[in-house]
């Protein structure tokens, strides 16, 4: 039986994950100052990876809308937990084991600001 277009689908959103987990991976335990490549690499991920669930112009979409509206009066360290930690019972994954919490904050920082 051959997959569906969907299953083919999901199967390259699932590869694509993957990769790009692989790449945060090794760089997620580093200390000190985030490197200019490092930030690169966040905020591909937030554009795409985050982007893929939340829409990628963050209005929304399979989670809620990331935008600096919507994470007004928000604190800062509860959405980094969120990312950090994922949110039990819903599609959100936990990205602690490839995100240090500094990293985390970074990203709730630009997308408060509003991705450009």
């Amino acid at each position: 039986m051959r997959p569906s277009r969907s299953g083919k689908r999901a199967l390259v959103k699932a590869a694509v994950a993957a990769a790009a987990i692989a790449s945060l991976a090794s760089a997620a335990a580093s200390a000190g100052p985030m490197a200019p490549d490092r930030r690169d690499d966040l905020m591909n991920l937030l554009v795409q990876d985050c982007g893929s669930c939340h829409g990628l112009t963050m209005k929304g979409g399979l989670g809620p809308g990331l935008l600096p509206a919507d994470l007004d009066g928000k604190p800062t360290d509860g959405l980094a937990e969120i990312i950090l930690d994922g949110v039990p019972g819903t599609p959100m994954p936990p990205w602690r084991p490839f995100l240090a919490p500094a990293e985390a904050a970074w990203m709730v920082e630009r997308l408060k600001e509003g991705l450009q």
